[in-house]
């Protein structure tokens, strides 16, 4: 396993973080407390969950995620050996049956001391916000259009909030999640007024969407966060299991079809270009996809996911592979052809 830091922090992180949204539906507690066992026997030491999971979220599943991985903590007796990060989810409809009352310092604490009480430990390494509370384009809105709605700009306000959780040593640090620029810099600049500093950005980002690069990737190199990239396999379409039209049984896009963000046809004819160039260097297209985001100056940690054992093995070993700059190169056209076909 490779080993980084939490930027601007001494909390050093695997390279592969372990993802935790299938724990509790497509998964049962033992296949998790599986993969939460392979995972930390295979150096991976960091793990993402949130108490919205497992998804789709419902209201007779509400936080069986962050309660699975708890009860495993407390039997194993490892809480040292785990950077452990959780989210707050964000308002709107689907969030209705969490809370209605957005990111407000009653919210944040609230959610937190629910999280800590699932989770059975007494800190939180890393506390991300879900997703903005303000209307902007979010899960597969290519564009940004302008509606009224009633935020109003709280932004240092919730770090004010924040401030008190690390003060009372409830949460180590934080982080933001499906956020764009605009957002990302008003934390950042709002941290300057000796406020806690938003450390890392959790965006979807992969093969079939690098729209991050176009604006947040800067902002971590240049004010020194980092991005934890979720759906790196776009909801298992970069594994290739779903090309030709076949749609295996208990697969995710099976058993949810309504979570199609990745499933389009152009996304589908940049796959099938994507295995070609896996094929002829003698790669799984699922290594070939990991590795490209690992190897990314602007990544912290690529977090991954899967519904069964070997499907995470072979996830964990991405870490080994390093991409010719040939290979890079031939991604790169593929990318100019058919440019973020799942954003």
């Amino acid at each position: 396993m490779k080993y980084t830091y939490l930027p601007n922090t001494d909390i050093k992180v695997s390279k592969i973080c372990l993802g935790t949204m299938t724990f509790g539906n497509q998964n049962t507690i033992d296949e998790s407390e599986e993969q939460m066992n392979y995972a930390l026997e295979n150096g991976v030491n960091f793990f993402d969950t949130a108490e919205l999971y497992p998804v789709p979220a419902t209201p007779e599943r509400y936080a069986d995620t962050e309660k699975i991985i708890g009860n495993w903590i407390k039997r194993k007796t490892n809480r040292n050996k785990i950077i452990l990060a959780t989210k707050i989810a964000g308002p709107g409809n689907y969030t209705k049956h969490i809370r209605t009352t957005g990111f407000s310092e009653e919210s944040l604490f609230e959610a937190v001391d629910g999280s800590l009480k699932r989770l059975k430990t007494d800190y939180i390494d890393l506390y991300q916000l879900h997703w903005p509370e303000r209307l902007t384009n979010t899960f597969g809105q290519r564009g940004y259009k302008f509606e009224e709605d009633k935020w109003e700009d709280n932004c240092e306000k919730v770090l004010e909030s924040l401030k008190k959780l690390i003060d009372l040593g409830k949460i180590r640090q934080v982080g933001l999640s499906n956020e764009n620029p605009w957002g990302f810099m008003k934390f950042l600049e709002l941290s300057k007024k000796n406020l806690p500093k938003m450390i890392t950005i959790q965006n979807s980002y992969s093969l079939l969407n690098r729209l991050f690069e176009v604006g947040n990737a800067e902002i971590c190199i240049r004010e020194n966060t980092g991005l934890l990239a979720y759906s790196p396999l776009g909801f298992g379409v970069l594994s290739g299991k779903y090309l030709n039209g076949k749609m295996p049984e208990n697969s995710r896009l099976k058993l949810f079809p309504n979570l199609s963000r990745f499933a389009g046809k152009q996304s589908a004819k940049a796959t099938e270009m994507y295995m070609e160039i896996a094929s002829k260097h003698g790669m799984s297209l699922a290594h070939m996809s990991l590795a490209f985001v690992n190897c990314k100056p602007f990544v912290t940690s690529n977090i991954i996911g899967a519904s069964k054992l070997d499907q995470l093995k072979e996830n964990i070993e991405s870490i080994n592979i390093n991409l010719s700059e040939e290979v890079l190169k031939e991604i790169e056209n593929v990318q100019s052809l058919i440019p973020n076909p799942a954003p």
